[in-house]
């Protein structure tokens, strides 16, 4: 079955041909998000959140898909598909948390954003502490990799 998605904005960010693993919230350059007129509206009440989750379309992604994956801070290990955070999906769908920085006319300017320039946008919601985190969320099989928590893996992850 096939599903159609409508684009409802771009992602500006300073990378033209790769960007970093996740976001990095101190990363330097501006990084915002460009709405397309219609759904300014949309955008009222976004500016009381501090974080939004942004989700676009890896469009520039040329990678084949594998059910078998080896994430490049996780020393070698081989993990399944769903088990990591790969960009090479079934359906190239990327996620990001971000710091709302502010938010002027159709344009939201957010803290570093691992995405491409001229990303197409699919959606933003916002970032909700109470429904968003979860105190008993583990890291799991990533605790078993050379003894990394996920505070380790953020140091790993390098800027393209």
């Amino acid at each position: 079955m096939m599903y159609r998605l409508k684009r409802i904005g771009v992602i500006r960010t300073p990378y033209s041909e790769s960007a970093p693993h996740q976001p990095i919230e101190d990363d330097e350059g501006e990084f915002r998000i460009v709405l397309d007129p219609e759904y300014v509206e949309g955008l009222r009440d976004l500016g009381a959140f501090r974080y939004i989750h942004v989700i676009y379309y890896m469009h520039k992604l040329n990678r084949s898909v594998s059910m078998a994956v080896c994430p490049p801070w996780a020393g070698g290990k081989k993990v399944s598909l769903f088990a990591s955070r790969s960009p090479a999906r079934p359906n190239p769908i990327g996620l990001s948390i971000v710091r709302l920085k502010g938010i002027a006319d159709n344009t939201i300017f957010t803290s570093g954003l691992d995405v491409i320039d001229g990303t197409p946008l699919l959606d933003i919601k916002p970032y909700i502490k109470d429904l968003d985190s979860r105190f008993d969320a583990g890291d799991g099989w990533i605790n078993r990799t050379n003894g990394a928590g996920a505070g380790e893996i953020e140091k790993k992850i390098k800027r393209p």
